[in-house]
């Protein structure tokens, strides 16, 4: 008899695939045929429960989050998967709120290379990447969990993404909508909002973030096309915040069901905006039948947990993580730092990917940057510490390299003196941060100490 595969056989099983996240190189598809295929060969075991879809370019994985822990407080064993993970891969495979045990995320994977055999003499000119894996590991998961409902966070865009496999999702949703990964997505905010938007289904309720209207325009279009009942956020809800800070908010948000008076341990006007939108997400659920009560949301929003975002490291002196990662979320960022935190200036430590907006970034926190420290950082698709430098000292704000991030973070606690920090540039980025300053050991740190090569 063969031993059961451990967590680092099934980390190393997926690394073997080609890693889109890591190294940037996009397996171009004209279809998710071939997921599908491996779902099938699994036993579909995406299907059989309640689905909320969630696709957008901000907010994605926060309004997921939310989603997920309203229905954990109905008392409906739910599952979550976003991504990317911030230390370990069993983050983006959480069942009530907490990641699977190694245990149950090895017995996952275990059951996919012969799947994967079988699909790959099916499509042979066809690539499954490690993403599309991951994706069929958390539906197993979820199956042998028992979970109840599902919320899934789309990966990249939403038409060719690895969780568009739902005929019949309850509920899809679309985030704030904004320019990202242009090589592959296109290069308006429309043409972007049209891959997005086609992870919305007939028979489905589409829930609409705030968008601009070139993005509403399409999901209303796409709606329609496919006779999807189609929600927004801007007409359906009226918001007023009641308390800010940097430990959370309290408001009271009015919707054609109910009126909340909720509490959010996020920081952010973002966050209560994203909380709108789960809400009325929930209450989607609610009108199919699905028994969840104002208390539940109230209870779900005010223990939610959505690390890395607005994140408060350290308290003296103040040091402060964000994934913040495009020149909307850089916005939303230096808005927050200014009216939660009321800070004036702060020093950043800023690491983000190659491709990203970093003008962008930096003429959105300028007003806010007294000093910036560009880190290099060991991942594979990292900008240049100098480019990044380079962005922010052509709006004259001071800007220095540091060779590391333990580098980095010294460098910056010795130019703030005793002043607000904010580390920031991306989700991976803030990992790294996360990861130096509480002494975490990812599973890619583990697996190098091993000496797996990485991708």
């Amino acid at each position: 008899m063969c031993a059961a595969m451990t967590y680092d056989d099934a980390l190393r099983y997926l690394l073997s695939f080609a890693d889109f996240e890591r190294t940037g190189r996009f397996s171009e598809r004209p279809d998710v045929e071939p997921v599908r295929a491996l779902l099938r060969e699994l036993g579909d075991p995406h299907t059989g429960r309640i689905t909320v879809h969630v696709a957008g370019s901000k907010g994605k994985g926060s309004v997921a989050a939310m989603i997920a822990s309203i229905l954990a407080a109905a008392g409906l064993r739910t599952g979550l998967t976003t991504s990317p993970h911030l230390h370990r891969f069993v983050e983006r495979v959480m069942v009530d709120g907490a990641p699977v045990s190694p245990e149950a995320f090895a017995a996952a994977v275990e059951r996919l290379p012969a799947a994967v055999e079988a699909v790959r003499r099916r499509f042979p000119d066809r690539e499954l990447v490690t993403f599309d894996l991951i994706t069929a590991a958390a539906f197993v998961a979820f199956r042998d969990a028992g979970a109840m409902a599902q919320v899934v966070e789309v990966g990249l865009g939403g038409r060719l993404d690895a969780t568009n496999v739902f005929d019949a999702p309850e509920v899809c949703v679309i985030t704030p909508v904004s320019l990202e990964h242009t090589a592959i997505l296109g290069d308006t905010v429309a043409q972007i909002a049209r891959e997005k938007a086609a992870i919305i289904k007939r028979g489905a309720t589409v829930v609409m973030g705030l968008q601009r209207e070139s993005a509403a325009d399409v999901i209303r279009a796409r709606a329609a096309e496919v006779g999807a009942e189609l929600v927004e956020v801007a007409r359906a809800c009226a918001l007023r915040l009641d308390e800010r800070g940097p430990d959370g908010q309290r408001f009271t948000l009015r919707t054609p069901a109910a009126t909340y008076r909720l509490s959010l341990p996020l920081a952010g006007r973002h966050q209560v905006e994203n909380a709108a939108t789960a809400v009325l997400a929930v209450e989607a659920l609610a009108r199919r039948g699905v028994p969840i009560e104002p208390e539940h949301v109230r209870a779900g929003l005010a223990s939610v947990r959505w690390p890395g975002r607005l994140e408060r490291l350290q308290s003296r002196p103040l040091f402060l993580v964000d994934g913040a990662h495009n020149a909307d979320s850089a916005r939303r960022l230096a808005e927050a730092l200014r009216e939660e935190f009321g800070l004036s200036a702060v020093t950043f430590v800023v690491g983000t990917l190659a491709g990203k907006d970093v003008e962008g970034i930096a003429r959105e926190v300028e007003s806010l940057a007294g000093h910036v420290v560009c880190s290099s950082w060991a991942h594979p698709r990292a900008m240049p510490a100098p480019e990044v430098a380079q962005a922010f000292a052509a709006r004259d704000v001071v800007a220095e390299i540091a060779p590391s991030v333990d580098a980095a973070i010294e460098r910056v606690r010795s130019l703030a003196e005793g002043g607000a920090i904010c580390a920031m540039g991306s989700i991976a980025f803030a990992a790294a941060v996360r990861e130096c300053l509480l002494g975490i050991e990812s599973d890619m740190m583990r697996l190098q100490s091993a000496g797996v090569e990485q991708p």
